[in-house]
């Protein structure tokens, strides 16, 4: 389930602001919704995975919550982030 160090660091350098940057909002944001999205297709396959169900749901309260933050902080940023990578806003 865990995403490889190679499709980790091409997230990374996607959404990173500067050449050090490996914590922004933006960044943590990006690498929970790929997260999110294979556990959504593990859970299509395994509909009784409970553990997996609960840790998309906490994967998914984090992401709210750093979109939360980044909102309140810097819209342009939270709209910019949301449109590459597709969410609602």
């Amino acid at each position: 389930m865990a995403l490889s160090k190679e499709e980790n660091q091409r997230i990374v350098e996607q959404f990173r602001i500067n050449a050090n940057d490996t914590g922004s909002p933006e960044v943590q944001i990006a690498l929970l919704t790929r997260e999110i999205n294979l556990l959504n297709e593990h859970l299509k396959a395994n509909k009784h995975d409970y553990h997996s169900q609960r840790g998309l749901m906490k994967k998914i309260g984090h992401r709210r919550n750093l979109l939360k933050y980044l909102e309140k902080k810097d819209i342009q940023r939270y709209r910019n982030c949301c449109d590459k990578l597709g969410l609602r806003h």
